[in-house]
Order: C-alpha cells, then sequence, then structure tokens
C-alpha cells in the first residue's frame, strides 16, 4: 500500500514530519517498509531563478553562438555564451547560475561551473525546458511570460512541490488502511490516545451545494442479483468537458504511482485511493434504454474489456449491462470498450457501489485481472461510504470538468447490513494482552476509531464495529485494536513466565518430521519445496478423470492438484541439471491429492531424489553413480531412526519407475523406490538416471505412533561368535528369501546375517550363484559353546536345503 505524505497531511488535524509521521505509522500496526522522498521535477529546480535578457551579441569567434548579459536581480548583470536560435533582448528565461546542478530529461545531472567558450566568459546557462526536466522542447530556451519578476526562483514560478510516499505493508485483514482517509483515521486515535481526549479527528472533505443541469437525465438502477450486489448507487452529470487534470490532481496520483489519464478518470482514481470506496464512470450514451441492471449473463457470453481484448464471460461474474442486456462492465473489475468515458464525452453516469468479495476474488481471478478495484472488494469496503463516496467524486467533476447534476442519486440498498457487535470484558483484554488498560484508554481508543460503546458493566464493554473494519467479528480483534493503537511497545516484559506444563500428544509429529529432515541434511541432502499445483499434461489419459482440477486456474500449466510426488520433484531436477548442478539429493514432504466417492483427499509423503554421483571427484578414488543400493541404504536409515521393523521387500513394477520395489510392514505399502524410467526423464528433458523413492508418511507416523515406548538395555557382557556359510541357489533367489527363512528358526542366538559376498560362475553349475553370508550369536546370559552354535547351525542348514534348495559349499 502507498500512502503520500501531503495528501495524508491533508486530512489531519495537525502535520507532524515525515520522519515522526512514520513511527507512528510503524506503531499502530501499518508497517513502514520505505520512505521515500519524490518530487514533481527531479532537483526540484533547485538554484535556477528568473533572469531577463538584456543584450544580445554575435560572438566573435563562433556564428552559432551569441553573448547575452542577463539580470538575475543581483547587482550586475551576467555575461553567459548561448548556442539558442530564439534568444532575443526582453525575454524573461531561467537561467541556471554558477553551482546550479540540472537534471536533464536524459543524460547525466550536470553543474554548472564558470568557463570559456570559444574565448569568452560565460558566467551560467539559459536554459531549454529538456535541460531542466520540465519537458522535452529542445528548439530554444524556454521563454516565459514577460511580467515575472527578474531573481525568482523558479520552483516558485513553475509550482514545484516535493512530497514523501510511504510504502505500508498491510496484513491482509486491513482493508480499512486501504485509503489515506482510513490511515488518517487510525493516525488521529493514535494522537488521541497519547494526548487522553478526543480532540484529534480526520478532516473528512465537505460536499458543497452542486450546481443542477437544465435537463435531467433519469437512468434507473435494477439489481438482480442482490447477494453479491447488497447496495449500488449512482447519479447523471451532464456538461462534462474531459480533458488534462489540474496539476495538484496529476502530483497526488503520480506521487502514489498512478499513471494520470484524464480529468473524469483520475477523479474516480483519486476518490479510489482518497475513501477506499471504488468508482466507474460510464459514458451515458453507451447505457441503452436509460437504465442499469446489475445480473450474471449466460455462460461464454463474450465482452470486450477496456483493453480491448475480448473475454468469454463465466456464469458466476456479475456484470453491469444496460437495458437491452448487453454487457457494460464486469462488475467490480473492469469495464468495458464500448462503454467507458471517451474524450468525446459529455455525459457521464457515476457508479458508487458494494459488491461482495465471495463474487469478485472468482471473478478477477478467472480472468486475470488485478485491478485496484478487485483488490479492494475483495477484501470488503464500507458499505456505509458508498453514496459518500459518489458525492464527493461527483463534486469534484463539477468543479473540474465543468459537470451538472442531471439525476437525484439512486441509492438501491435493498436489505441494510446491521453493524457486528462484539462483547469484551476487561479481564480478557488484560489477559490476552499481558497489560491492564484503564477503562477510560479502552474507550478513549474504541470511541476514536469509530466503534460505538452500545453498553457497558464494571467487568465488560460491548460495542458496534464500525463498517469500515468488516474484518472484526470476536473479543480477539477489539483486544488487537487496542493494543495497536495504544503501542505494542508500551507492553512490559514481565520479569518471569509462568506456564503449566502440557502433555502433547503422541507422537509428536513435527519432531518426528524435524529428525528426519535433520538427518537427511546431515547426509549431505537438501530440501526442496515444490508447488502441489502442477500441469495435467504430466499425467497419461487414463488419470485425467481422477485429478483434483483448479477452479480458478491462473495458467494452462498450473491447472490440476499433484497426483504424485515424483513430477513437481522432477522439475526441480531438471532446473538443477539445466544450470550444472549435477549430484543432487533432494528430499521433500509434500501432500499429493485425489478424488474420492465423498470430495476430496490428500495424503502425506516424504520423497527422496537422488542423482549423478555420490562423491565429489577425487585424486584418491573414482566418482561411483548413485544406484539403487544407494537409495535404498537412506531408505533403511530412515526407518531405523523411527523403530520401525519387520520390513519386507516385494518387486513391484510402476509406469515411471524401472528396477522399483515396494517395501511393507505387515503387508502395508510404505515406501515405493526404484529408478525413473527413460520416458519419463525424456518429458522434463533429463539426460541423466534419477533413483527416486517414496515413503507413505501417513503410515510412518500410525506405525510409530503403536511403538512410543522406548525400552533400553545395557550392553552384553558375553561375547559374540561368528560363523559363515556359502550357499549355492538359483539365480532367481533373493537375499530376502534367504534373510526369511532364517528367521523361521525363530532361534533368540541368532542377532544378526549379513550377505558379504555373491559369486558366480559356470562352475557352480547352470544358472547358479553363491551367497556368502555370515551369522552372528549371543547370549546376553553367559557365553555360548559351540554345540549351542552348532545346534543353530544345523537348523540354519536344513532350512535352506528344505526351503532353498540350496547347497552349501565346502
Amino acid at each position: 500500500m502507498t500512502i503520500s505524505y501531503n495528501w495524508l497531511c491533508d486530512y489531519l488535524p495537525v502535520r507532524p514530519t515525515p520522519e515522526e509521521l512514520s513511527v507512528i505509522l510503524t506503531r499502530i500496526g501499518l508497517e513502514v517498509e520505505s520512505l521515500e522522498k519524490i518530487e514533481t521535477v527531479k532537483g526540484s529546480l533547485e538554484g535556477l531563478v528568473i533572469g531577463e535578457v538584456l543584450t544580445t551579441a554575435q560572438h566573435p569567434n563562433a556564428d552559432k553562438l551569441k553573448l547575452t548579459t542577463v539580470n538575475i536581480g543581483g547587482p550586475a548583470p551576467l555575461q553567459i555564451v548561448c548556442g539558442a536560435p530564439n534568444v532575443a533582448p526582453g525575454q524573461k528565461v531561467v537561467v541556471a547560475t554558477i553551482g546550479t546542478t540540472i537534471y536533464p530529461i536524459e543524460g547525466e545531472p550536470m553543474t554548472m561551473k564558470k568557463a570559456k567558450i570559444r574565448g569568452e566568459e560565460s558566467q551560467g546557462m539559459l536554459c531549454a525546458e529538456d535541460e531542466i526536466g520540465l519537458g522535452a522542447g529542445h528548439a530554444g530556451i524556454l521563454v516565459l511570460a514577460p511580467s515575472l519578476i527578474p531573481g525568482t526562483p523558479a520552483r516558485e514560478v513553475f509550482n514545484i512541490s516535493e512530497d514523501y510516499v510511504y510504502e505500508i505493508g498491510l496484513t491482509p485483514n486491513r482493508m480499512d488502511a486501504m485509503s489515506h482517509l482510513g490511515v488518517a483515521r487510525d493516525v488521529c486515535a493514535y494522537l488521541n490516545n497519547e494526548n487522553n481526549n478526543q480532540a484529534y479527528s480526520a478532516k473528512i472533505p465537505a460536499i458543497p451545494a452542486l450546481p443542477k443541469a437544465a435537463i435531467s437525465l433519469p437512468i434507473s438502477v435494477s439489481i438482480v442479483n442482490t447477494v453479491a450486489n447488497p447496495r449500488y448507487a449512482g447519479l447523471s452529470i451532464t456538461g462534462v468537458k474531459t480533458g488534462p487534470s489540474p496539476d495538484w490532481l496529476k502530483n497526488r496520483l503520480q506521487a502514489i504511482g498512478v499513471r494520470p489519464i484524464s480529468n473524469i478518470v483520475d477523479i474516480t482514481n483519486f476518490v479510489l485511493h482518497e475513501t477506499g470506496q471504488p468508482l466507474h464512470a460510464f459514458d451515458a450514451t453507451a447505457i441503452k434504454g436509460g437504465r442499469i441492471v446489475v445480473k450474471n449473463l449466460p455462460q461464454g457470453t463474450p465482452f470486450i474489456t477496456l483493453d480491448d481484448k475480448e473475454r468469454k464471460l463465466d456464469a458466476a461474474d456479475l456484470m453491469i449491462t444496460n437495458g437491452e442486456g448487453e454487457p457494460m462492465a464486469i462488475a467490480g473489475v473492469f469495464g468495458g470498450a464500448h462503454s467507458g468515458v471517451q474524450a468525446t464525452t459529455t455525459s457521464i453516469f457515476l457508479e458508487s457501489a458494494c459488491f461482495a468479495p465471495a463474487s469478485i476474488r472468482p471473478t478477477s481471478f478467472r480472468h486475470g485481472l488485478r485491478t485496484d478495484a478487485a483488490t479492494r472488494f475483495e477484501k470488503g469496503v464500507d458499505i456505509s461510504q458508498v453514496p459518500y463516496a459518489l458525492q464527493r467524486a461527483a463534486a469534484l467533476i463539477c468543479e473540474l470538468a465543468g459537470g451538472q447534476i442531471a439525476s437525484d442519486m439512486v441509492d438501491i440498498y435493498p436489505a441494510p447490513k446491521p453493524k457486528t457487535q462484539v462483547t469484551v470484558t476487561y479481564a480478557y483484554i488484560h489477559r490476552l494482552s499481558g497489560k491492564a488498560y484503564p477503562v477510560t484508554k479502552i474507550h478513549n481508543i474504541l470511541v476514536s476509531l469509530g466503534f460505538d460503546i452500545l453498553a457497558q458493566t464494571a467487568e465488560s464493554l460491548t460495542v458496534a464495529v464500525p463498517y469500515s473494519k468488516p474484518d472484526i467479528s470476536l473479543p480477539a480483534d477489539i483486544v488487537e485494536e487496542v493494543m495497536r493503537i495504544d503501542g505494542l511497545d508500551n507492553i512490559e516484559i514481565p520479569a518471569f513466565i509462568s506456564i503449566a506444563p502440557s502433555l502433547s500428544a503422541q507422537p509428536d509429529k513435527e519432531r518426528i518430521k524435524e529428525k528426519i529432515a535433520e538427518y537427511l541434511a546431515a547426509s549431505g541432502f537438501h530440501e526442496i519445496f515444490t508447488n502441489s499445483i502442477t500441469n495435467s499434461k504430466y499425467y497419461p489419459e487414463e488419470l485425467q478423470n481422477s485429478l483434483v482440477r483448479m477452479l480458478n486456474s491462473l495458467s494452462a500449466d498450473l491447472d490440476v492438484m499433484r497426483p504424485s510426488m515424483l513430477e513437481t520433484g522432477l522439475e526441480s531436477v531438471a532446473h538443477n541439471l539445466n544450470r550444472k548442478n549435477e549430484d543432487l539429493l533432494f528430499f521433500e514432504f509434500g501432500k499429493t491429492y485425489g478424488l474420492a466417492n465423498n470430495g476430496y483427499t490428500e495424503h502425506d509423503h516424504l520423497s527422496l531424489y537422488l542423482s549423478g554421483h555420490k562423491t565429489q571427484e577425487h585424486w584418491q578414488h573414482k566418482p561411483e553413480l548413485v544406484d539403487f543400493y544407494f537409495l535404498k541404504g537412506f531408505v533403511i536409515n530412515i526407518f531405523t531412526q523411527l523403530g520401525i521393523k519387520g520390513l519386507e521387500w516385494e518387486e513391484a513394477p510402476q509406469d515411471s519407475l524401472a528396477q522399483a520395489y515396494t517395501l511393507k510392514v505387515r503387508k502395508n505399502p510404505l515406501a515405493v523406490l526404484g529408478a525413473v524410467t527413460a520416458s519419463k526423464l525424456k518429458r522434463f528433458d533429463i539426460k541423466q538416471a534419477v533413483w527416486f523413492a517414496d515413503i507413505d508418511w501417513q503410515l510412518v507416523l500410525q506405525l510409530v505412533g503403536q511403538h512410543t515406548d522406548k525400552y533400553f538395555t545395557e550392553i552384553p557382557k558375553f561375547p559374540a561368535v561368528r560363523r559363515d556359510l556359502a550357499l549355492v541357489l538359483d539365480k532367481q533367489v533373493k537375499f530376502a528369501a534367504v534373510a526369511q527363512a532364517a528367521a523361521s528358526i525363530k532361534s533368540p542366538l541368532l542377532q544378526q546375517m549379513n550377505l558379504f559376498d555373491v559369486f558366480e560362475s559356470e562352475k557352480l553349475g547352470t544358472n547358479k550363484k553363491s551367497y556368502a553370508v555370515s551369522f552372528t550369536f549371543q547370549d546376553v546370559q553367559k557365553t555360548l559353546t559351540d554345540k549351542e552354535i552348532d545346534n543353530v547351525m544345523d537348523k540354519l542348514v536344513k532350512t535352506f536345503t528344505a526351503q532353498l534348495q540350496a547347497e552349501i559349499r565346502k
């Protein structure tokens, strides 16, 4: 939000300095992000004066130069060399004296110095308008009115003004501060609180008697959709002369970054930023049938907007139409190309209305029209201010454009809105704010902000909320108003804080998430955050009907909620690879979305994306590419960190993954991992292998929640014993089958088994391989004997032989 210092001070009863005002605004919750001095002309013509050319003579050493003497009101005239073809005695001109810096329209600033030009002394410069930033003219020096007095500062002649502009970081709920009058009300409330009185109030511009036209131009109004348009006001103005705005109005708008267009349009923009109420002016000749109807039009109705683009209307778009049903404007968002004010316009219909935020916001996003009017309507405007803003703009149009009022004001307000009432106790204010405010201070602040005190007791008060604050509905909102006007920095920090310990639900989801994130970050991973909204073109035709589609997509490439974590992660991988960041370890916590019988579903995931090399290139070893086992190690470590056991591996082909495995716990799929297929990588223009793991984070949290108790045991006192076996098996047998067979003997002595070698050779037999497996045995109560170990080893051999048809290599 941009606020002009000069403009704001028009409504304040006192004029603090720009720096003082900056401090006040920040204290009352309108955080000033920047304060910048601006000038209508760069340099403000500082040092430039009005001079009178006394004499001119030909330069003795240059055909195109002249020697002039110029009176600038000093004790003696100045000699100035001038090359302008139009310089002549008796002219009043702008003179840049020695030491003055000028700021041309183009080029760098230049400081005047005493100089000799072709051998003749020059004590300054006679200026053209482009040389001092006043315009683009460079045909000759700027010749002024003969009545001007030499020595007069040029800034006084050209009415140069300075201003200060505040960039305020508004929170989304503060629509009441989206205008200069709204900010002025807050500043006055602060001043009243500082002085403990009700002496200050914003100076609301009065509405003068308006001139009446000899011939009336009545235009009737009817509202079909009163839900989307609870109030509509308007009046006709004739005799309008469209043209440029006066300088003061241009300066006000330019200060806040609004480009002046014409007096009528500028006045509606001025009143918008003054009051916060959007307005729109229609050319009265476009209102066929002398009637305005506010309604919705059929789906797909074409409409050409002010930017000369044809848009297809949605059935939910609220429209302003004429008596023949033709659309003239998208209500509260954008005007039409054929109904707006033109250079030839002489009669207008001025609109001031209140449109429902729930109607404006979808329409604004649907058509990509983020206008100042839409921004205010979608947050909610002061419905009580609709007639005042209309009359204020009408008065300015009559004053600046020669208009005359040609109709009575139409004000359609079928269901007047009651003020919101809120009851709050003083004890609640004390408890929530941490400060015991005097009752008189609370009343003073609320009244200064426009609240009405409806009832009060020794314990509480009931207030009616002003229409300008539609966000206030709860007692906490009242506390916030009191705190910010009194100043958050006025709340004392206590010497100690008393808190009652509380038990949180187990498991603590955030702590678990943080634990795994820290583990992955410590292992070299980088966390990424990708957009949950993605491109439907990433997914095959058979999935299109199951996608969650955006109702108001901002882009054709962002039209669905992602059903999978893979594609958005690959976007990030491709982005990095395209910038030569080729060794990637990424992880992401995110959600996927789908359709269900009763609506929509969302699911939590943890995804890993690996590509490139495990380690950087080094002279001591060659770099190795990441592979399935590298990925598998991280997945297993995650579950080990969380105490999840009983993992089962199963080959599970996937459309997007090759060498894909599903990791299950008690038959429930817990994770899927594998290599992204070449066709999927090609879709993202990725030319190196990418490994992907998708972990069902919701199931992880459920499993952790079932094992919240932690058990600790002392380190065993008795030694462990290792035995090795070499098993000859069919090539199709996975090590997981060996581990499962070993677990089936259920020996408490078998603590660990490990595959430490795989050997394949024709000597073993056709389609055979050898697993070298180590077994670790231990008893926590005593030292194991060879006999006890041999008994378990015999059971293992028999089991391997029976279940896996294994042969024991000697």
